[in-house]
């Protein structure tokens, strides 16, 4: 795949590139701040895009303002954001919409080599990929809604669809049957009031949208 990145320190970004190039993916560009990220873009089109969320100069939300730029201005670009903590409002502002190819990780996740390159093709792919520790922050924001009534395994089963995971994952994570998978799945979907979803990255952004909006 080819890359650009964007990252301020300067020790990470070196730390990233060597990464997706042992990995056989093509570092395309990398830029250190946030005013470089969207010509960087523009001119190189890659197959997805690697972002700091606070860049230089001002350290807020640069990279995540050219990301959501980006994407307007070349529909469907992937795009993964990393951040130092978990500030759900970034990841949801990324998500809506229903796009497909985004996703929004700890940069602690990069550490976990084969986490954080699974996450990286999923959302080149057309996935998408939210950290556990985001999910987890959504799911437990808010007392008295209809969560409420999901038991500890739909609830298992649902962080980790939010995540971004397939049946045959969510199976293999569970040690459960996909039959159970898909069952738990329908009850999810019955219990939050949501109509049933294709399989993939709309499925996901479904459960997203409703989190988001049960827990604002």
């Amino acid at each position: 795949m080819r890359v650009v990145m964007a990252e301020d320190n300067a020790l990470l970004r070196e730390g990233l590139v060597l990464l997706l190039t042992s990995a056989g993916h093509e570092v395309v560009s990398v830029v250190a701040t946030g005013p470089e990220i969207l010509p960087a873009l523009l001119e190189h089109r890659p197959d997805v895009a690697v972002l700091d969320v606070r860049m230089p100069p001002g350290f807020r939300d640069e990279g995540l303002r050219a990301a959501l730029e980006a994407r307007e201005k070349i529909p469907g670009l992937p795009v993964l954001v990393l951040s130092q903590y978990v500030e759900e409002s970034y990841a949801a502002e990324l998500l809506g919409g229903g796009a497909s190819g985004v996703g929004y990780l700890l940069k602690d996740r990069v550490g976990r080599v084969d986490e954080f390159l699974d996450a990286l093709e999923r959302v080149a792919g057309g996935g998408t990929a939210l950290d556990p520790e985001v999910v987890t922050e959504l799911m437990t924001r808010r007392r008295d809604s209809p969560l409420d009534l999901l038991t500890a395994r739909e609830r298992e089963v649902l962080g980790l669809m939010a995540e971004g995971r397939d049946n045959a994952t969510i199976a293999t994570t569970l040690v459960i049957t996909e039959r159970s998978v898909s069952k738990h799945i329908g009850n999810v979907f019955l219990k939050l009031g949501l109509p049933p979803s294709d399989s993939g990255h709309r499925r996901v952004l479904a459960v997203l949208a409703y989190l988001n909006n049960a827990n604002a």
